[in-house]
């Protein structure tokens, strides 16, 4: 099996299955959106776009960031802490952030695409496993040297390759990121708890793929075991 990795500037020559990263904390956010109980994630590249989209669905609501904060109209943030105080029973969220979401919108030659963090890792795997790939094009939404989402591919392709891997090591890169910095003065929508939340590796059962449906972007929460 090959990999390849990816930022945002050159995700959209990928193909085949593509693993879209985001650790802080889109991705990890939007894991616990649907552990509360949420239908499906749409995601999109603006905010323009987010509160549009909102007005037109409904039962939909608005989640994500800009420069790490909720923008004006949207009704959720972009913290795994934050979302878990809601009830999201059959609502359709609309995802905006600066990095997670932008890498789905232009990974345009994918065939088939996963939103990927820690939480859902072996979810995730087992999904890609059973297409018996012979590539995997790791998307580091963050950019090349951002320590917590190529934690998480280097901790992907050592799982889908049967090595061995230190956890610790993982969690101690995230949680001395760069990104990571902002949580340290426990800031409403920076809680320090999000550390905690997006570290917990394999913590659901459920795969994110982004399926292209009627032009939009549309992420669920599938169980192989339950098979939805």
């Amino acid at each position: 099996m090959r990999f390849n990795y990816t930022t945002l500037e050159t995700c959209h020559t990928a193909t085949g299955i593509v693993l879209v990263i985001d650790v802080l904390r889109a991705f990890s956010t939007a894991a616990y959106a649907f552990s509360r109980g949420a239908k499906e994630i749409r995601l999109v590249s603006t905010v323009e776009e987010a509160l549009e989209l909102k007005s037109q669905l409904p039962n939909a609501k608005a989640m994500g960031e800009v420069g790490g904060l909720p923008p004006a109209g949207f009704d959720f943030g972009n913290s795994p802490t934050r979302i878990l105080e809601h009830d999201l029973t059959g609502i359709t969220l609309i995802q905006r952030t600066g990095a997670g979401t932008q890498g789905a919108v232009r990974s345009v030659h994918a065939e088939v695409m996963f939103a990927t963090s820690f939480v859902v890792a072996q979810a995730t795997m087992d999904h890609v496993l059973r297409l018996h790939p012979e590539e995997v094009t790791f998307v580091v939404t963050g950019g090349a040297d951002n320590a917590e989402d190529l934690a998480c591919a280097e901790f992907l392709e050592k799982q889908l390759t049967g090595q061995t891997v230190d956890t610790e090591d993982l969690i101690r890169r995230v949680v001395q990121s760069r990104d990571a910095f902002q949580h340290m003065n426990d800031h409403p929508q920076f809680p320090r708890s999000d550390l905690e939340f997006c570290t917990r590796i394999n913590a659901f059962d459920f795969a994110m793929p982004i399926e292209r449906k009627n032009g939009f972007l549309i992420m669920q929460a599938i169980n192989l075991k339950l098979g939805v």
